[in-house]
């Protein structure tokens, strides 16, 4: 926690200037017939997160498009929602674009860079987040801007949840000791990939602590949904393996909790040392708790592999690549 310590202890005040900053969209959701949301990264995952808990509840379908274009189906019926922490993203700037040409209804999301710039210009909505941080430590800006816009669509009020979610993370100690419980099975083999098993519901969630691994503590981490990976990935899991196991379950679907059950049996009658971690559907107090718990951990895993937590000189490398050609 030696680097980003200070701007994760920020993501309570973060959702709070969200709510405090949303203004109502007033669209219609009669007027359109899908929403695309755009974004990558630290940027796009709260799409995920958001598709995931509206599933059930947005008579209008839902896609994440983490890329360059939009799918074709995209038009003056479409509501795109844009996501871009520094407004400055060369493929969600592209998908603007093609959101512009195609006549969709445009919603976006950044601290302001060139999204801003355009969304202002064209008369379109524009919600902001605030500056100074990386952007995969900005979540609760972008978590809270989307589950407003979402909730306003579809006629409910999240503000209360929220309002009581932010409460909740004021206290990080209490997820700083969460994550380090959980890093205590993990501290002596920090050469170890961590594989994250998830199910529909808890994907993006698995998804987000995958990335904050990746980039906080440069280590591997891979996610496997269930049921699809019990039909190929099960078939790798024979004797004792180099990794570390996360099981997240909603136990939403009984067939599905049978498989993680299974699963956890396998592994640790091989020696392997499973962690779980359960999801409550649909409680927005549960959804955050495993989240910031998971972030908390990828800055101790950091620290513990005395890894600079705030430097990622891979990714600003291939960004000066593609700047130069």
């Amino acid at each position: 926690m030696q680097y980003q310590k200070d701007a994760l202890t920020k993501f309570s005040q973060q959702i709070k200037h969200a709510l405090q900053a949303y203004t109502p969209h007033n669209i219609n959701i009669n007027d359109i017939d899908n929403i695309v949301i755009c974004g990558l990264g630290g940027s796009g995952i709260a799409g995920r997160i958001v598709k995931s808990m509206y599933l059930n509840k947005s008579s209008v379908p839902i896609e994440v498009i983490s890329d360059y274009f939009l799918p074709a189906y995209a038009g003056e019926r479409t509501l795109t929602l844009q996501c871009s922490y520094s407004g400055n993203t060369e493929e969600t700037l592209a998908m603007y674009a093609e959101a512009k040409a195609k006549g969709c209804k445009i919603i976006s999301l950044s601290t302001g860079g060139k999204l801003e710039e355009q969304t202002v210009a064209d008369g379109n909505i524009f919600y902001r987040a605030e500056t100074g941080f990386q952007p995969r430590m900005a979540l609760g800006y972008g978590l809270t801007y989307l589950l407003l816009i979402l909730s306003e669509l579809t006629g409910q009020n999240i503000n209360a949840e929220l309002e009581a979610a932010s409460n909740h993370v004021q206290d990080y100690e209490v997820y700083i000791t969460d994550a380090q419980v959980i890093f205590e099975n993990w501290k002596a083999n920090l050469d170890h990939k961590t594989v994250i098993v998830t199910d529909y519901l808890t994907n993006p969630i698995g998804v987000r602590f995958a990335q904050q691994l990746q980039e906080n503590a440069k280590a591997e981490a891979f996610v496997h949904e269930l049921p699809e990976s019990n039909h190929n990935v099960i078939e790798t899991y024979y004797g004792e393996i180099k990794s570390h196991f996360l099981f997240l379950s909603s136990n939403s679907q009984p067939r599905t909790t049978l498989r993680f059950a299974f699963l956890k049996e396998l592994l640790e009658r091989n020696g392997n040392h499973v962690t779980e971690m359960n999801l409550i559907p649909n409680d927005l107090n549960s959804l955050v708790h495993m989240i910031y718990t998971q972030d908390w951990l990828s800055l101790i895993y950091a620290d513990a592999k005395g890894v600079n937590s705030s430097k990622i000189e891979n990714i600003v490398g291939l960004k000066s690549h593609l700047d130069n050609n």
